[in-house]
């Protein structure tokens, strides 16, 4: 018998845990007849509502799932990153709280694994989400095919089953990552099923949208040069103009135009030399907060209890 594990990152999800226990208590007995038991492993992002309660009631009527607290709000990817270090099914797969997401999702991909994929994605084709949501989510999956990643997926993807392989390469990578992004970028070719995303019914998103700033950062310098190179391209070009510059002060003065004496080669060094100095520090200060960031040896997540 095969051993599915499914964590859930939990963060301000009381009103949907009653329901989302529902379907998965559904979807267990549909794999406990396909042969393979399933492994729940919640993991509480520090929320501030009833949810640790919730899982605690769903911990006594199912008593051999995990539930982990975290002492704050580290967010989702390392809440998800928390549970995977619980891990110990065959294949694994993250599952949004907001049932968003269909978990019925998971009968589809157990099949495509158990046909020898090891990466088994669900790529959305349609969102409930607001206006503004998808306008962002259409900017940044754009702008990370154009970057990072040519063939990922155009709506992004948010659940995917995944062979035990890829679970070492995702535990210890860096805590700057998308886990997501970082999963497609390992290279294991993907079998994709199309599904459409439901309105979200319970509560509301904590998605902010300083989240999804800094997610969209951690997503383009984590895995692109681009960011880095379009500063260095940006230091080129005042160092071109500059040039240019000093080339028409040459001929002016050479002919005997020139305003005020020095003044026009001062300004000539000074954009040239500052346009090298955006170059420079651009390139050393972003290697050296990546460096610093990755050897200071913070925790990704500090662990409460675990029931």
């Amino acid at each position: 018998m095969n051993r599915l594990s499914i964590i859930i990152p939990v963060y301000y999800n009381a009103e949907s845990l009653p329901d989302l226990y529902a379907e998965l208590t559904r979807v267990e007995a549909e794999l406990i007849a396909r042969d393979c038991e399933l492994e729940l492993i919640f993991v509480d992002d520090g929320s501030g509502d009833d949810s640790f309660l919730r899982l605690a009631h769903i911990k006594e009527q199912r008593p051999e799932t995990r539930v982990v607290r975290l002492t704050r709000n580290f967010g989702s990817v390392h809440a998800s990153k928390a549970g995977m270090a619980l891990v110990t099914g065959d294949c694994f797969a993250v599952f949004p709280a907001d049932l968003q997401d269909p978990p019925s999702l998971v009968l589809e991909m157990l099949e495509k694994w158990r046909s020898g994929s090891k990466f088994v994605l669900c790529a959305r084709t349609k969102r409930g989400d607001p206006v503004a949501s998808q306008l962002w989510s259409r900017i940044y999956y754009k702008l990370l095919r154009a970057m990072v990643v040519p063939d990922y997926p155009a709506g992004g993807y948010d659940v995917a089953l995944m062979d035990r392989a890829l679970l070492p390469y995702l535990v210890n990578s860096s805590k700057n990552v998308n886990t997501p992004l970082f999963a497609y970028w390992l290279g294991f070719r993907p079998v994709i099923i199309p599904y459409e995303r439901r309105p979200r019914v319970h509560g509301r998103s904590r998605w902010t949208f300083s989240k999804r700033v800094k997610f969209f950062i951690d997503s383009l310098l984590g895995f692109s040069v681009a960011p880095i190179r379009f500063i260095s391209l940006i230091g080129l070009v005042v160092s071109l103009l500059s040039v240019f510059y000093g080339f028409v002060i040459v001929v002016n003065a050479a002919r005997g135009v020139a305003p005020v004496r020095g003044f026009p080669t001062v300004v000539a060094l000074m954009a040239f030399l500052l346009g090298l100095v955006i170059l420079m520090l651009g390139i050393i200060g972003e290697y050296l907060w990546r460096v610093f960031d990755e050897l200071n040896k913070r925790p990704e997540s500090v662990i409460d209890e675990i029931l």
